[in-house]
């Protein structure tokens, strides 16, 4: 607002100027000019009170109207001078103030202090996402589904404004500017208490990376996740970058399908636990082990051609523009038949149509599925626009950049520690995946389980931290006990405990649990609001512990507690005295 204000005076100030002084001579001159009495006779002149009230609304209005007695004919003529004075000092103030409300730097300011008092005013936890392209608008729509609030920044206005016509539960503020800028950054609440997060999806990688740099210098607690295509993420040392995740959907999607044709079963877990939670459960993609055909070798047909052999698979790559390097085996664009049956398509077992445009993809699809229907079809959908064309398709695997992306990030904002996790699945082999993608299965049958934390605090879990903190037994078992039904348990799994520095990986059901632990759930929403119950409720937990039915309320625990205070201090009274009578 302050911008605004000193912008304002500089520009009005020679106007204004110009208003007060033509205004205070024509006062002050009308103040000397004689009058004339009731009887026309040569009288006094106006006071310099008079005088100012006549020339405000003459000046103003161009109203006119004599002082009672008559004015005289200096006063009528010094009058009339006045008017042509001050309406030219007023118009030129009027035009030169016109021009201030259409200069974009003046439009610039009101829009920043418009947003900085948004943001000072959002008082419940928000993140700032930087880019709403197709990712961005996932992303946002996530978070708001979520219940947080979202501050979305672009250079774009355009695309800003669409952002207006979305179904949104809240508002997003949203800001036009570049987020590269730490100013830019600041102003959308980044030093803000109630900020959990900045998410940078920007079409730039340089951008992100500068986004990633100034959250880390400029807060350095506050966890930022960014997207990059042509940095490889092996390559940044992350601690030293300082990003909390980093995605290169190109790399991800490799990883993905490799995976996939390697470990089938870790690649389903993965899916089971990154999936938008409550949606009907992934369908199990099992692609061939054998020759593969990869069209397009841009950034994306880099990454699989890579993953395909480094797993041990022969690759045909069928390319226009980057045939001269050497790599690519036969010159096309794979979209004609003669260049897949060059490529070897009679004995493949999949290809990959990796171009970034969906025609040229679905065009190479339909071919291959033509001349060999049962290939394994794999395609790159690069806008989200164009969904129901791949659908009506229906290939066998599809990659769509912008869903890779913000999958990984909801679900990686909504529960931190489950991608702790998933880092750990390469260290267990197959059986070890199907025993746990089973019993996800088992809670949620046909949709995707929800995974949540829950921390062993007073405010989370305040029951199970005071009965730990009284040192009383209370285990995972306990948590996982129907609190309706002690006979059953919650359709729920616990996947990880983190405790300090240490994490257990599928924990049984006796591990004890300690203070300021983080427990890693994934269930049914109904088993959530349960295990919450059990750790939040003394009673409850009580009962699924014992299976006693105990009164409520405040005032049966504080009793409670004084009984468990004195029967610990008789016992440690008892002890001191067996100890004094023995020697």
């Amino acid at each position: 607002m302050s911008t605004v204000f000193f912008l304002v005076l500089r520009r009005m100030r020679t106007p204004l100027i110009l208003v007060i002084t033509t205004f205070s001579v024509c006062v002050f001159g009308l103040a000397m000019m004689p009058g004339v009495d009731a009887n026309g006779d040569p009288g006094p002149p106006l006071s310099l009170f008079h005088a100012f009230y006549v020339m405000t609304y003459t000046a103003a209005t161009v109203g006119f109207g004599e002082f009672p007695p008559a004015f005289s004919d200096a006063q009528r003529l010094w009058i009339t001078l006045s008017i042509f004075i001050a309406v030219t000092s007023w118009s030129y103030a009027l035009v030169t103030l016109v021009a201030l409300l259409q200069d974009p730097a003046f439009r610039d300011a009101l829009k920043t202090g418009r947003l900085a008092r948004r943001v000072q005013q959002l008082h419940e936890p928000f993140y700032i996402v930087c880019g709403c392209g197709e990712t961005g608008s996932l992303v946002a729509h996530g978070l708001d589904a979520l219940d947080y609030r979202v501050v979305i920044i672009d250079a774009d206005g355009t695309r800003l404004q669409e952002q207006l016509l979305h179904e949104y539960h809240t508002d997003p503020i949203l800001s036009e500017a570049d987020a590269s800028a730490p100013a830019v950054l600041e102003r959308s609440g980044l030093r803000s208490a109630w900020c959990r997060g900045v998410i940078a999806l920007t079409a730039d990688d340089d951008t992100n990376i500068a986004i990633t740099v100034a959250v880390r210098l400029l807060r350095p607690p506050l966890p930022v996740l960014a997207r990059v295509r042509t940095v490889r993420a092996g390559e940044l040392n992350l601690d030293a970058f300082g990003a909390d995740l980093l995605i290169n959907p190109f790399e991800r999607f490799a990883g993905h399908l490799a995976s996939a044709v390697a470990t089938p079963e870790r690649y389903h877990l993965r899916e089971l636990l990154t999936g938008l939670s409550g949606a009907p459960r992934p369908e199990r993609h099992r692609p061939p082990n054998g020759h593969w055909i990869v069209c397009g070798y841009g950034r994306f047909g880099h990454a699989v051609t890579s993953r395909l052999r480094r797993n041990g698979m022969s690759v045909t790559i069928i390319d226009q523009k980057h045939y001269d390097e050497g790599t690519v085996t036969v010159q096309g664009t794979g979209t004609e038949p003669d260049e897949l049956r060059e490529a070897g398509i009679d004995h493949s077992v999949g290809i990959v149509a990796g171009n970034n445009r969906d025609v040229k993809n679905l065009a190479i699809a339909v071919t291959a599925r033509t001349m060999k229907p049962d290939i394994f079809v794999v395609t790159r959908q690069n806008r989200e626009a164009n969904a129901p064309l791949f659908d009506a398709f229906e290939d066998d695997f599809c990659m769509v950049p912008s869903r890779i992306v913000a999958e990984e990030f909801l679900s990686v904002i909504t529960t931190p520690l489950l991608s702790a996790f998933l880092r750990t699945l390469p260290e267990h082999d197959e059986e070890w995946c199907t025993r746990v993608a089973e019993a996800l299965e088992e809670t949620t049958p046909g949709r995707t389980p929800f995974t949540w934390t829950l921390p062993v605090d007073h405010r989370r879990a305040e029951a199970v931290h005071r009965d730990v903190s009284e040192g009383n037994l209370v285990t995972l078992r306990h948590l996982l006990t129907d609190p309706y039904d002690r006979q059953r348990r919650v359709p729920a799994v616990a996947l990880m405990i983190r405790r300090g520095e240490r994490t257990l990986t599928m924990p049984s059901p006796e591990t004890a649990v300690q203070l300021d632990d983080e427990i890693l759930l994934a269930g049914s929403l109904s088993a959530r609001r349960r295990i919450e119950l059990t750790a939040a409720n003394d009673n409850v937990l009580d009962h699924v512990r014992t299976g006693r039915e105990g009164a409520g309320g405040s005032l049966w625990r504080m009793a409670r507690r004084v009984r468990r205070t004195r029967r610990t201090s008789r016992t440690r009274r008892g002890r001191a005295h067996r100890s004094r009578t023995d020697r």
